[in-house]
C-alpha cells in the first residue's frame, strides 16, 4: 500500500478512534485498515496508536504525526482543486465553528444555503462559546466576534456588535430608568455565565474605563436564559447586541446606559489555509460575508 494510503487509513482509525469505524468511513474492511496501521507504524519504527479491547487511542509521538497527516491531506486536496481551477464547483467536507447564538441565528441560515447549493459538501459545525483552535480541532472557517488575537490567520470583517445593558420596557415602567451605572446598584441584575457572587461590569466614562460591580438576583448558564428572564421583566442584563436583535427590533427589550459603552466589536471570519484556498472554503466565505454585511443587525 503506498505511503499517501497509509495516512489516510490512520487519520480515519485515529479521529474514529477505532478501526473497524475507520474502516467504515473509508468504505474498506477492517483487517485492511489493521494491516494499513500495523505496516506504517513498522516502517516508522514509532507505535502510533494505543490499542485495547474497548478503545484505540493516538500516542504522543501518534499525536504528532496525525497533525502533520492531516496537515499534508489537506494541501493534496487543495492541490487537486487548484488544478482543476478556480471555477471549480465545490465539495468535500467543511469544518466551522461560531459562537452558540451567533452560530444558531446568523450562520446555520448560511450552512443550510449553502449545503443546498452545493450538493457535493457536507459541514461539520462546532458551536461553542469558548475560543476553538483551529489547527488542532481540524477548522477550516470560524466566525469570531471580538478583537483577534490569531495573527496568523486569513481574516475578513464582516460587521460589528456591541456589548449592551438591556431591560424590558415593563421593568422599566416598574423600577424607572438608571441613568448612570452607578445607579445599577439599585437594580435587580440578571447575569449569564458566571458564578461569582459579585460581578464586574465596566463602562466607558469620559473615555476613562469605570468598573461597577454588581450583585445578580439571577445567574443563569445561557444567555437564552438571560434573554429570557429579561424579557419577563425580571431585571437588566448585559449582552451582545447581536443576541438580543429580535427582542430589540419587536420591543421586548430596549437598551439602557449606551452613552457608557465600549467601542462596538468587530465581527471577522476568519480561515487558515493560503493563496490557494480550496473551492469549498471560498464559496463558504463568500456565501456567508454577503449575508452578514447585509444584515442590519450587525452593522
Amino acid at each position: 500500500m503506498d505511503r499517501f494510503s497509509e495516512m489516510q487509513i490512520f487519520v480515519a482509525v485515529a479521529e474514529s478512534e477505532g478501526f473497524a469505524a475507520g474502516a467504515r468511513k473509508l468504505k474498506i474492511s477492517p483487517p485492511a485498515a489493521t494491516r494499513a496501521v500495523a505496516d506504517l507504524e513498522h516502517r516508522l519504527g514509532i507505535k502510533l496508536l494505543n490499542r485495547t479491547t474497548r478503545y484505540v487511542r493516538v500516542t504522543d509521538a501518534g499525536q504528532r504525526y496525525l497533525d502533520d497527516c492531516k496537515r499534508i491531506l489537506a494541501q493534496v486536496t487543495e492541490a487537486d482543486e487548484a488544478a482543476i481551477g478556480i471555477n471549480a464547483a465545490p465539495r468535500g467536507h467543511l469544518v466551522i465553528t461560531a459562537p452558540v447564538l451567533f452560530g444558531r441565528m446568523y450562520v446555520m441560515p448560511c450552512v443550510v444555503a449553502y449545503l443546498q447549493k452545493y450538493p457535493d459538501t457536507e459541514i461539520s459545525a462546532m458551536f461553542v462559546d469558548r475560543v476553538v483552535n483551529m489547527l488542532d480541532e481540524g477548522v477550516d472557517v470560524a466566525l469570531r466576534v471580538g478583537e483577534l488575537s490569531d495573527s496568523s490567520f486569513k481574516a475578513l470583517k464582516v460587521g460589528t456588535v456591541r456589548r449592551v445593558v438591556c431591560a424590558s420596557p415593563a421593568y422599566i415602567e416598574k423600577y424607572g430608568l438608571p441613568q448612570h451605572p452607578n445607579d445599577l446598584s439599585e437594580h435587580q441584575i440578571i447575569v449569564a455565565s458566571s458564578l461569582s457572587p459579585n460581578v464586574e461590569w465596566r463602562f466607558l466614562e469620559n473615555k476613562q474605563s469605570k468598573i461597577v460591580r454588581v450583585k445578580p438576583r439571577l445567574t443563569v448558564t445561557s444567555n437564552d436564559a438571560a434573554i429570557e428572564a429579561a424579557v419577563e421583566g425580571l431585571g437588566i442584563t448585559r449582552l451582545i447586541s447581536y443576541q438580543i436583535a429580535p427582542e430589540l427590533q419587536n420591543g421586548q427589550l430596549k437598551i439602557i446606559l449606551s452613552e457608557y459603552e465600549y467601542p462596538a466589536l468587530p465581527i471577522h471570519i476568519l480561515h487558515r489555509e493560503g493563496r490557494n484556498s480550496s473551492a469549498k472554503v471560498r464559496a463558504f466565505i463568500d456565501l456567508v460575508a454577503e449575508k452578514l454585511k447585509a444584515d442590519a443587525s450587525l452593522n
